[in-house]
């Protein structure tokens, strides 16, 4: 069952996707449309799981379960990866690499793979204030105190 976003409870359980590429206007339309017929029908063992979504700088796709509703199990888990593995094929995106890393430059966001970050840290290019993206947050409550900061309060970190 599809629900604002901004209604769930902060311990809501989330995963981020990040794309390789920032997304058209159009392109997010499509995939807002998709995501709402998705998380509509979304279920686990025949129970309607309460979810929502967010897309954040037309380059991450937030999706979101309220657990104390229903929990996500491994079949209904299964089903999101293949919704997201359906996306990366139409769009021709990457948004389950988990060894890239995407930073702000000034207003604009950089994507770079793991070792390239850990180049450009080196290289004194970033910085512990760099502001990152830690997309290993778990909850919405985490997300909104913990997904965009400085680098030295992150798993990034330990490139410094």
């Amino acid at each position: 069952m599809y629900i604002p976003f901004e209604t769930l409870p902060e311990e809501s359980r989330i995963w981020i996707y990040q794309s390789n590429r920032k997304f058209s206007d159009t392109e997010i339309a499509e995939i807002e449309k998709d995501l709402v017929e998705f998380l509509t029908n979304w279920s686990a063992h025949g129970s309607s799981l309460e979810a929502s979504y967010q897309i954040k700088y037309n380059r991450f796709i937030i999706i979101a379960i309220n657990q104390e509703v229903h929990p996500a199990t491994g079949c209904s888990i299964d089903s999101s990866v293949s919704f997201i593995q359906n996306l990366e094929k139409k769009y021709e995106v990457d948004l389950l690499d988990k060894m890239n890393v995407a930073f702000k430059q000034g207003e604009f966001i950089t994507y770079k793979t793991l070792l390239d970050f850990k180049k450009l840290a080196k290289e004194k290019a970033v910085s512990e204030n760099t502001i990152v993206f830690n997309n290993l947050v778990n909850t919405i409550q985490e997300w909104n105190e913990s997904w965009e900061v400085p680098a030295a309060e992150s798993w990034h970190s330990r490139f410094f």
